[in-house]
């Protein structure tokens, strides 16, 4: 068995949003902007007051995109306005975004990075055993 090393982040939340198809592109380039990593999109089926407008009222059903970002809590105020602003939420019908905290998280970080993170703030690290 060999010694390994998690990093389990501390301080971080996941923004998720949703919008209408074709508009996740530019919602991540804006929270790129902003200081995100990186994003994971998905299709997903939503349904709502627009959707019933279909033919005699029966429900349309529409393919939404789903937007999952993990950010450092101090950035989530500036990344979620961008996103915000970017999808065009404050229309009705365009989509929904929310934040959830999150106790831990775990993914590699690279050495350099990991040295300007404080300790007590951003990140421990934990030796676990792995078998080979």
């Amino acid at each position: 068995m060999s010694e390994r090393e998690i990093t389990v982040l501390t301080d971080v939340s996941l923004i998720t949003c949703v919008v209408q198809r074709g508009v996740a592109d530019s919602v991540i380039k804006a929270a790129q902007d902003a200081g995100a990593q990186g994003a994971t999109t998905y299709y997903a089926r939503g349904s709502g007051v627009r959707e019933r407008l279909g033919i005699l009222g029966v429900a349309v059903e529409v393919e939404k995109e789903m937007i999952n970002i993990v950010v450092a809590n101090d950035q989530v105020d500036r990344v979620l306005e961008k996103m915000y602003l970017a999808g065009k939420l404050d229309t009705p019908a365009m989509g929904f975004i929310y934040v959830t905290a999150l106790e831990k998280a775990a993914t590699y970080i690279p050495p350099d990075i990991l040295q300007k993170l404080s300790p007590k703030k951003a990140a421990r690290k934990r030796k676990t055993s792995a078998s080979k």
